[in-house]
């Protein structure tokens, strides 16, 4: 299988070779700009400036920095509405000293300001609330406020949120085993795993997303998914038959490590899907964005089967996500309203915080994130300020500091996929900008 005719599942989620360097191998951020580039411009646009999603060249740097705003264009998609009730309200009172917080890059010994991170993460469009009010908000590249932007793997943590609103409701049971939901996975590498260990990424199963390998699995997961396939493709046609496929690791048991696969986050959807009869882009509109109030209709991207994309494919705009990301730092509350229980919240908040969490966490290659731990998609900092965070390639996250009253929403596109190049120069921003807010 050509890379070419990969899914956006895998392109979304490549890691591209080299090192932790921006601007010495790529165009800068502003040399990169969408409307300078003349992306799908004109009727019809130039050939060199037309872009397909068939042949992946809408993912490219920098054509991606165009397509991260317009991925409605390029796939098969699934409204998650936002209905017509009462939308929330939010307060701006913006502070431009932090454009000057300073901040040291992790293996770095010189300072970057807040601002100028902002091109050197090729960022779309930034918030900051402290203390429920907008007090930054920026939006450097082709992302404008009314618009929507793919959020990559910060999905995940949207379906991990659907199942803990389940969990907390009791409508689903983490300990249960994935075939008690899911028997079609009896002769699968699942068959064994439980529903908590499909949460937490702890689940033995053969996958590996090594792009440099073409026999990785996860050229043939996203085969499944692929809306453009050749003509003479006999395998999976979707991304459940794919599940079915799925091997167990024999030299490993489930729970003992964390292990960050893509397809833990399809399963988890189909399991909620197997318990409220809804697919996900219906659960996310009804448990969350509809009570939310939130001002835009979402969507997800499909597999060709019509299954939503749990794993990367939820796009959807910068303030809905920050006010999602602004409720879950109040327990779940938003305009003094319970939007979903606080149970859940502090579930997915501190329920990966213990020694086993940390202990299954340090056998990954994730060797920068020191102390962390993952519970229910989300990525759990376990430092002094109990921050958490949901990260999507290419630059997306949602930062909660519950210490500092802060959560951070970014879109980006920048030219580097894997966060272990985006890192470095985020989070030790991210802190800064805590600390700072914390002394005003």
């Amino acid at each position: 299988m050509k890379k070419t005719l990969v899914s956006f599942g895998a392109l979304a989620l490549v890691g591209m070779a080299g090192g932790a360097g921006f601007a010495e191998e790529f165009p800068d951020a502003q040399k990169t700009l969408p409307a300078s580039m003349g992306w799908m411009q004109g009727f019809p646009p130039a050939q060199e400036k037309t872009l397909h999603a068939s042949d992946g060249s809408f993912f490219e740097f920098p054509a991606l920095r165009y397509s991260v705003n317009h991925m409605r264009e390029f796939y098969p998609t699934r409204n998650v509405s936002s209905g017509n009730g009462k939308k929330y309200s939010v307060k701006q009172k913006l502070d431009p000293k932090i454009d000057n917080v300073t901040f040291t890059p992790w293996d770095s010994d010189k300072t970057m300001t807040f601002e100028e991170s902002l091109d050197a993460n090729y960022t779309d469009g930034i918030i900051v609330m402290h203390k429920g009010k907008i007090v930054y908000e920026k939006y450097p590249a082709g992302l404008k406020p009314d618009g929507l932007h793919a959020a990559m793997s910060v999905s995940k943590s949207f379906t991990g949120t659907v199942a803990s609103i389940l969990a907390a409701e009791g409508k689903l049971d983490p300990s249960k085993k994935v075939t008690d939901y899911i028997p079609e996975l009896k002769d699968s590498g699942y068959a064994d795993a439980t529903v908590r260990q499909v949460m937490d990424m702890t689940t033995a199963i053969k996958y590996s997303e090594d792009y440099n390998d073409p026999n990785a699995e996860i050229w043939a997961y996203s085969a499944a998914g692929n809306v453009f396939r050749p003509i003479n493709y006999r395998g999976p046609q979707n991304y459940y038959e794919y599940l079915a496929t799925v091997k167990k690791l024999p030299d490993l048991e489930h729970g003992e490590a964390f292990g960050y696969r893509t397809i833990n986050t399809e399963l988890l959807a189909w399991i909620c899907s197997r318990v409220t009869g809804q697919g996900l882009a219906e659960m996310v509109s009804e448990m969350i964005w509809k009570p939310l109030g939130a001002h835009y209709d979402g969507f997800y991207q499909l597999d060709p089967s019509g299954i939503a994309f749990a794993g990367g494919g939820f796009d959807l705009n910068l303030r809905d996500m920050a006010m999602f990301g602004e409720m879950m730092r109040n327990g779940g509350k938003l305009n003094g309203k319970q939007i979903i229980p606080e149970k859940a919240v502090k579930d997915i908040a501190s329920g990966g915080s213990s020694e086993e969490y940390k202990a299954a966490f340090a056998k990954s290659d994730y060797t920068k994130l020191k102390g962390w731990s993952y519970h229910n998609m989300w990525w759990i900092t376990n430092n002094s300020h109990g921050a958490y965070m949901a990260r999507g390639v290419h630059g997306q996250a949602i930062y909660i500091d519950p210490a500092a009253e802060m959560v951070i929403a970014r879109f980006a596109s920048t030219h580097y996929a894997s966060n272990k190049y985006i890192d470095p120069l985020s989070i030790p921003a991210y802190e800064a900008v805590a600390e700072y807010l914390m002394k005003k």
